[in-house]
C-alpha cells in the first residue's frame, strides 16, 4: 500500500461506488452523503436532526483517559460544524484482544467525561473483543445533533461577499500528535517540543464551532482535517460554486508549527489540521465571531472573502485540493 491510497477515498471513488448506491430514496434526507460535507442532515418531525460517523481511534501513548476525549472530540467534530450542539452519541468499539478491563475503562471514562462537559448522552452501542483488532483503529461512532431547521450551517452555504476566517491555523493536529507519539524522532530542542507537543489541547473545534454558530451570521463550517487547510478550502468553494480569495499572511499559527513541519518535511497547508475551523460569515458579523473566538483563547482571524467564480487562490495562485495529506508520510516514518 503506498501513501497515495492511504486516508479518505476521493471524489472519483465516491463517485463511482458510493453515490449510485444509497439505500431507500427517502424524503426526510435533506442532505445526504457528499464529498467534503461532514455531516448527514435528517428532518424529523420539524426538527433538524445532524448525523455523522467516524472511525473511533485511541492511541495509548497519549494515556488512555486523554485518548478517550480525544477521540471523542473528532467525532463530534463533524456534527458540531452544522452549528447545532452535539447531543448524542452511539458508539462500537471492537477492542484489541490484549486491551485489559483497566485501560477500557480509562477510555471510557475518558469520553464519558468530555460528553457530560459538553451536554451529550450516549444512546446506544456495542464493546467486544475480536481477533485482528488492534490500535488504533479500534471501532467506529455516529453523532447526533439536535435543534431547529433554520439554525443549520450547511458547509456548502458561503456566499459571495462573505468574509473568511480561519482558527487555529495549520497543522495544529499534526504538530501536537506527532510531536507527543514520536517525541524522540523529531529533531526539536526540549522548549520546542514541549510547545509542539501542547498543540494537540487546540486539536477539537466542538466548543469553537459551537460558539461561532452563536455569535453570529456564520454562513458555513468546515473542520480542517484530512488534506489540511488547503483541502478545507477547496471542499467549501467547490460546494457552494464560489471562490475563496486567501492570503497567506493573514492566518494564524500556532507556536511550535513550523518548527515541527520543517523537522518532518510536512508540507503544513495540507497536513491533517483538525481543531482548526474554516468560516465563512457575513461581513456584519465578522467581529463579533473574532470576539467570542478570542474571547475563550482561540487564535482566530479573517484571512480572505468569498467571490464569484471557483476555486480557491492563496496571494492569487490557484491552488487544487492536495492528493494526499501531507501527514501520512511522516506518520509511517515515525511508526517503523
Amino acid at each position: 500500500m503506498t501513501d497515495s491510497t492511504l486516508g479518505k477515498i476521493d471524489r472519483e471513488f465516491f463517485e463511482t461506488h458510493v453515490r449510485p448506491r444509497l439505500g431507500a430514496d427517502r424524503g426526510d434526507v435533506r442532505l445526504g452523503p457528499t464529498p467534503g460535507v461532514d455531516f448527514g442532515l435528517l428532518d424529523v418531525g420539524g426538527r433538524a436532526v445532524a448525523v455523522a460517523t467516524d472511525p473511533v481511534s485511541i492511541l495509548p501513548p497519549l494515556g488512555f483517559e486523554r485518548a478517550g476525549r480525544f477521540a471523542l472530540d473528532v467525532v463530534l467534530a463533524d456534527v458540531a460544524v452544522s452549528g447545532l450542539p452535539p447531543s448524542h452519541l452511539a458508539v462500537s468499539f471492537s477492542l484489541p484482544p490484549e486491551m485489559t478491563d483497566d485501560e477500557f475503562a480509562s477510555v471510557w471514562e475518558g469520553m464519558h467525561a468530555e460528553a457530560r462537559d459538553l451536554g451529550v448522552s450516549v444512546v446506544t452501542g456495542h464493546t467486544a473483543r475480536y481477533e485482528g483488532c488492534s490500535f488504533p483503529w479500534v471501532g467506529g461512532a455516529t453523532a447526533l445533533a439536535v435543534g431547529d431547521a433554520g439554525d443549520v450551517i450547511r458547509p456548502d452555504g458561503a456566499r459571495p461577499g462573505d468574509d473568511l476566517l480561519v482558527t487555529n491555523g495549520p497543522a495544529v493536529e499534526t504538530t501536537g500528535l506527532l510531536t507527543t507519539l514520536f517525541p524522540d524522532g523529531v529533531d526539536l530542542d526540549p522548549d520546542t517540543l514541549r510547545t509542539a507537543q501542547a498543540r494537540l489541547d487546540e486539536a477539537s473545534c466542538v466548543r469553537d464551532a459551537v460558539l461561532a454558530a452563536a455569535s453570529g451570521p456564520v454562513t458555513a463550517m468546515h473542520d480542517a482535517t484530512e488534506g489540511g487547510l488547503h483541502g478545507a478550502f477547496v471542499e467549501m468553494a467547490t460546494g457552494a460554486g464560489v471562490r475563496f480569495e486567501v492570503e497567506r499572511d493573514r492566518v494564524p499559527i500556532r507556536p511550535g508549527v513550523e518548527a515541527t513541519c520543517a523537522a518532518l518535511d510536512v508540507d503544513p497547508w495540507t497536513a491533517t489540521a483538525s481543531g482548526s475551523l474554516v468560516l465563512t460569515v457575513a461581513p456584519d458579523g465578522t467581529e463579533a465571531v473574532l470576539s467570542a473566538l478570542e474571547a475563550r483563547g482561540t487564535a482566530a482571524a479573517r484571512v480572505g472573502r468569498v467571490a464569484d467564480g471557483d476555486g480557491v487562490s492563496v496571494d492569487g495562485e490557484r491552488i487544487e485540493a492536495p492528493s494526499v495529506d501531507a501527514a501520512w508520510a511522516a506518520y509511517s516514518r515515525l511508526s517503523t
